[in-house]
């Protein structure tokens, strides 16, 4: 049977990795792996969560399953860090969030929850979005679209074009939203731009599916959530998947959540069903030691007020490269306009060269990064900054 398979094409991203890591130049330089680093290029364990496992070694006392909802009180802590305390749905009880392995196993849920909803249903993203969706979403039976998100040329936000190619979206079809700190562009939408998604959301019918996995890398907790509970009060319907990977730097725990909103409390737990029907037959029950950190944290007033410290300082370390960045191109006497990195939020942006420059990069300069100039800001430290911005000068 397996002689008529055919190799798979590596992820250009884990290929990129690979290379750099097989890089010798004491120079070299890694923007292309969306993970949080520090100054010294470290991806460390956050003093809170250090804190949490040493409680959870303390006191745990039995590794017998959680059962496809995974902790309950994660799922409980997950949904008041999403919507915040008070939020409507909340309130009306229509959330039902279940706890998995990561952002990527709620999405997949939430594909096959779709699914479940309509064989065959239609999904559109952003154009760009992150290289997995639509692979996910595919995997489930879904068919993807795209609707105009990034203007290139202009470096900037094609709403209008979104808001066109939204408008033409069926009522049975589901579109993708990044709720902050958008993969790969770094462009959000702003307050009012959310409003004008929503209200059209509302006009059309067609199911939001909300991905959260930069929640407080953008400008904070409750900022970075603003469009996502302003979707969530305005339509009956709603699917959330979120992640601790990023906000928590629990990468290799594997913890996330999918919520599903429904438009009464009755319908919520129908869904619910569904997608606890969904989890048992993908991976069956959730793994259990990230989401106990997260609630550990989330419930202790002094481990929560520590992870908002560390939490805001990678935010701001992310911020501040941002502005870093350009600042030295222009020490460098690049006269291209690059001030819309600045604008832009949380771990990526494209830095608007071409295919070949970025080659040109990797192969006399070592440095590293997606061939569509997707470049992970957090790689970026005071100490290659400077060679950064002469090799960026000299490609250019």
């Amino acid at each position: 049977m397996f002689a008529s398979l055919k190799a798979s094409p590596a992820d250009p991203i884990l290929g990129l990795l690979a290379k750099y890591n097989q890089d010798t130049n004491p120079k070299k330089i890694d923007l292309g792996v969306g993970v949080y680093k520090n100054e010294g290029g470290e991806t460390t364990v956050l003093n809170c969560v250090k804190k949490a496992e040493q409680h959870r070694t303390d006191t745990e006392t039995s590794k017998v399953y959680l059962g496809p909802t995974g902790s309950t009180l994660f799922n409980t802590e997950m949904s008041k860090l999403i919507f915040g305390e008070n939020h409507k749905v909340l309130n009306e009880n229509r959330a039902r969030t279940v706890s998995t392995p990561g952002g990527t196993g709620a999405l997949r849920v939430a594909a096959e929850f779709i699914k479940s909803c309509k064989a065959g249903a239609t999904i559109w993203v952003s154009n760009p979005t992150w290289a997995n969706h639509t692979g996910l979403f595919e995997a489930a039976g879904l068919t993807v679209k795209t609707y105009p998100y990034y203007d290139y040329e202009n470096k900037t936000l094609d709403f209008d074009g979104m808001l066109a190619a939204l408008k033409q979206v069926s009522a049975d079809d589901a579109v993708l939203f990044h709720a902050c700190c958008h993969n790969p562009s770094g462009m959000d939408l702003n307050n009012e731009q959310w409003q004008q998604v929503a209200e059209l959301a509302q006009s059309v019918g067609f199911l939001p599916v909300i991905d959260m996995a930069y929640q407080g890398f953008g400008q904070g907790l409750n900022e970075d959530a603003y469009g996502l509970r302003l979707m969530a009060e305005s339509v009956d319907e709603t699917v959330v998947c979120s992640s601790c990977s990023k906000n928590f730097g629990l990468y290799r725990e594997r913890i996330g959540a999918c919520t599903v909103i429904g438009a009464t409390s009755l319908q919520a737990d129908i869904a619910y069903s569904v997608v606890l029907a969904v989890v048992r037959v993908i991976y069956s029950m959730p793994p259990a030691h990230g989401a106990a950190l997260v609630e550990t944290i989330l419930t202790s007033d002094e481990l929560r007020n520590e992870w908002y410290v560390e939490l805001a300082q990678m935010r701001d370390r992310i911020n501040g490269n941002r502005q870093l960045i350009v600042d030295k191109l222009i020490e460098n006497g690049v006269t291209r306009d690059f001030s819309f990195i600045t604008k832009q939020a949380g771990m990526f942006s494209f830095l608007g060269i071409t295919p070949e420059q970025v080659q040109q990069l990797q192969d006399e300069y070592s440095i590293y990064m997606v061939g569509s100039s997707r470049m992970s800001i957090a790689g970026i430290a005071n100490s290659n900054v400077d060679y950064l911005a002469q090799s960026i000068a000299k490609v250019l």
